[in-house]
């Protein structure tokens, strides 16, 4: 089992899939970058439970599981207490956006 180009493959899946849920929405709808932009300012430096992160995800149109694909990526971080938060790579991509 190639599991590298397994999960490309769900990738590439998932941005299609997402493409078509813009162009069957609303004209209005926020593009991945604003929505992501509204999680970080959302979620500012608080710790999230992994409950609350994945609502958090659905509310700005995300799946639930993002936060797994944000860990991988050193956006989120589990702190000591057990909760997520924030890494320093997630606050500097919204201060250089702006």
């Amino acid at each position: 089992m190639d599991v590298p180009k397994i999960q490309s493959s769900l990738r590439l899946i998932a941005r299609g899939l997402e493409e078509l849920a813009a162009a069957l929405g609303d004209e209005q709808e926020a593009g991945e970058d604003e929505r992501t932009a509204r999680v970080i300012q959302d979620w500012g430096r608080r710790g999230l439970t992994q409950k609350e992160a994945s609502a958090l995800f659905q509310r700005h149109g995300f799946a639930p599981q993002t936060t797994g694909g944000w860990a991988r990526g050193e956006w989120v971080e589990i702190g000591d207490d057990g909760l997520r938060y924030l890494t320093a790579k997630s606050h500097t991509w919204l201060e250089e956006r702006t």
